[in-house]
Formats: structure tokens, C-alpha cells, sequence
């Protein structure tokens, strides 16, 4: 009578895989020593613990936390290997979201677990240990609507520290003026700082971000870093991605 059901409810997702390489290129362009994460329409906030699980990429060194009980993998397709650059310090967590799930919460986490179907063990030991990161980290979530919370989550970020905002296919539930505003947000914030932006959306979904000739709905994603500094825009597609970032082809140099 309190809670709907969870119809797929959050699960490790695979986007870490494609956003840890993303966000240590993106602090390697500005020589950034920290970032601060901010990720929009976060759900339960598990992407915020990128930096804390264990990766590992086809024919590529491993990255991230070796020990941590959330391993994920990613084939690389295509001649660039995934960087092999750690991610620098992570200094603030913020998720926003019109209607975040704080797993710190014993009977939020309690009902999701109630959620998952009863013949995927395997998806319920994951969900498990993907809660116990998270509540680990204890990531600040913020309700209400994305756009608007944007800059006072960019504030919260401390002025020594790169904000890097992630969108990973959150966009394409916002209708394409929507998409705009978010980016003219962005920009309005970069306005006394830098700030980037790492998104993992669909082709042609995330603004700015050239297609690089591929078809809409063709099956795959594309990897978009954005950096924000003051008047000026610099965004490039830095890699495709497929099954929601479980193929990686990285297209930049190392």
C-alpha cells in the first residue's frame, strides 16, 4: 500500500565501464587533481561509486579498486585500447533526481531486494554488494527536477575540484527542449569555473555531441565528453558504446 514495485529494479549497471575511462580523460584535459561527481537522474546512485569498483577491459590493464565486491568487465572493440588512467580523487557525490532511492535507507534497500525475481540469485547477491558501496560512500541525492537542481549541485562542488556531471542514458526521458536547457544550465553554470560533462546517451540524444555520421536507433551509444570553460565549448564524441557499456570502442589516443 506504501511502495510501488520495482519492475526492473537498479541493479549494478554497466555504465561505469565506459563513464571511469571518460572521467579521467576529461580531468586529464583540464589537469584536474580531483573531480566532483554530479549525476543526473541518478536512481539509486550506484554510478556515483565509480571510482570504487573493480574493471577490468579485453587485452587492457585493470583499473579501479581490485578488492571491491563490484567487479565489472567490457570488451574493447576497435583499434584503441581503454586508457589506463586512474581516475583522480573523488571529492563530492551529488545524484539528482526527480525521485532519487536512497539505499542507505534499511527498508528502501530491504523492498528492492523484495523486488528482484526470485530465480536470479546471481542478480541479488549483485544488488547487495552494489548497496553496500553505496551506502559506503553515502552520496548526497537531491529530489526534484534535474535542471533545476543543476547549479546548486555544481556549487556544492569545492572550487579546487573539477564538477564532472554524468548523464548516462538519462536524456532521452527528457523531451528534446528539455536537452536544451539542460546544456544551456551547463553553460550558464561554467560561467566563473570549468566543468565537464561525461554522457553515455543514445545517437544524437545528448546536445552538442556530434553523431559521427551514425543512424538514430541504431543499436548503440555514443561516449560524449564536454568541457565547459567559461565562453567556450569544446565537445567531441570520445567513443561507442554497446548493451549499455558492455563493448567499449574508445576513438581517441592515448
Amino acid at each position: 500500500m506504501s511502495r510501488s514495485t520495482q519492475r526492473n529494479p537498479p541493479t549494478p549497471t554497466q555504465a561505469r565501464a565506459v563513464l571511469y575511462p571518460a572521467i579521467a580523460e576529461a580531468a586529464r584535459r583540464v589537469s584536474a587533481n580531483a573531480v566532483g561527481l554530479i549525476d543526473v537522474g541518478c536512481g539509486a546512485g550506484f554510478d556515483l561509486t565509480v571510482d570504487r569498483v573493480g574493471l577490468t577491459y579485453r587485452n587492457g590493464p585493470p583499473l579501479g579498486d581490485p578488492h571491491s565486491p563490484v567487479q565489472l568487465s567490457s570488451a574493447i572493440v576497435g583499434r584503441h585500447p581503454a586508457p589506463a588512467r586512474a581516475m583522480p580523487q573523488v571529492r563530492t557525490r551529488i545524484g539528482i533526481d526527480s525521485d532519487p532511492i536512497d539505499v542507505t535507507d534499511p527498508a528502501v534497500a530491504g523492498w528492492l531486494r523484495d523486488c528482484v525475481p526470485p530465480d536470479r540469485p546471481d542478480l541479488l547477491a549483485r544488488l547487495a554488494a552494489d548497496i553496500a558501496l553505496t551506502t559506503a560512500i553515502t552520496p548526497l541525492l537531491r529530489r526534484g527536477d534535474p535542471i533545476d537542481l543543476l547549479p546548486d549541485a555544481i556549487a556544492r562542488v569545492p572550487a579546487d575540484t573539477l564538477p564532472v556531471v554524468t548523464t548516462s542514458w538519462a536524456l532521452s526521458r527528457f523531451p528534446r527542449d528539455r536537452r536544451q536547457r539542460f546544456l544551456h544550465r551547463l553553460d550558464e553554470s561554467a560561467a566563473g569555473r570549468v566543468i565537464a560533462w561525461v554522457s553515455a546517451e543514445g545517437v544524437g540524444v545528448a546536445p552538442a555531441i556530434p553523431t559521427l555520421g551514425d543512424r538514430h536507433a541504431s543499436g548503440h551509444s555514443i561516449l560524449g565528453l564536454a568541457i565547459f570553460d567559461g565562453a567556450a565549448l569544446r565537445a567531441e564524441a570520445i567513443g561507442r558504446c554497446w548493451s549499455r557499456g558492455r563493448m567499449l570502442s574508445w576513438l581517441t589516443g592515448t
